[in-house]
């Protein structure tokens, strides 16, 4: 009988997210993951072929975990003023509960290597892009039908905004402020003011099937 793996693929991830928070993408190297879980520096390339496999999926992971409880707060019917605070409020909320994986995110995928990711990253990342954009289309359509500006402030409001609340924060090792997730909320419901954002909202499904039971 086999013996069974001592080191798993999440604890390579796991690595890359400690890693990176630490010194960013560039500490990121497959002989620093190794040392970093205890491993043999053999055993990592048993999982990931390359460094920029290793990069895609520690930023994908990462990214898609927060997708799913975001795309989450669209699904409930409500109107559309509940929904933004709801995902404006993830945002941070996120961040508090997973500061390694939120200092992360503010690296972008071209931080991470995308020009050398394999095709089907690429893909994978390209997916996850155009829901956010679906989302914040089909939200600033039922606020203010056929108004560009609209999908430009609910962007601002449900995804620019309440990360800058949380991004010197994370930049700095501080904690959030106890106020961050209501200063998140409010600020979003300010920009969406000018619209008739208590319009009802229909459930708004954006998740795919592997979002569910995913880490929010």
């Amino acid at each position: 009988m086999a013996r069974p793996s001592r080191f798993d693929h999440d604890q390579f991830l796991d690595a890359a997210v400690r890693l990176t928070a630490a010194g960013g993408p560039q500490a990121v190297t497959m002989t620093a993951c190794a040392q970093e879980v205890g491993a043999p520096s053999g055993s990592i390339y048993h999982r990931f072929r390359s460094r920029p496999v290793l990069l895609a999926e520690a930023w994908l992971r990462t990214v898609e975990r927060f997708q799913s409880g975001y795309f989450d707060c669209f699904a409930a019917p409500t109107t559309v003023r509940r929904t933004c605070r709801a995902a404006a409020r993830h945002v941070v909320a996120w961040s508090r509960a997973n500061p390694q994986e939120a200092a992360l995110l503010l690296y972008g995928a071209a931080d991470f290597g995308r020009a050398d990711w394999p095709e089907a990253y690429v893909r994978r990342a390209n997916d996850g892009h155009q829901r956010v954009r679906t989302a914040m289309v089909a939200v600033a359509d039922l606020i203010a039908p056929g108004n560009t500006p609209a999908v430009d402030r609910t962007r601002l409001a449900l995804i620019d905004l309440p990360l800058a609340v949380v991004r010197r924060h994370l930049r700095s090792g501080e904690p959030l402020p106890d106020h961050a997730e209501a200063l998140a909320e409010d600020g979003a419901e300010a920009l969406l003011g000018p619209f008739d954002s208590d319009r009802r909202l229909l459930p708004l499904d954006f998740r795919t099937d592997g979002d569910a039971g995913a880490g929010a």
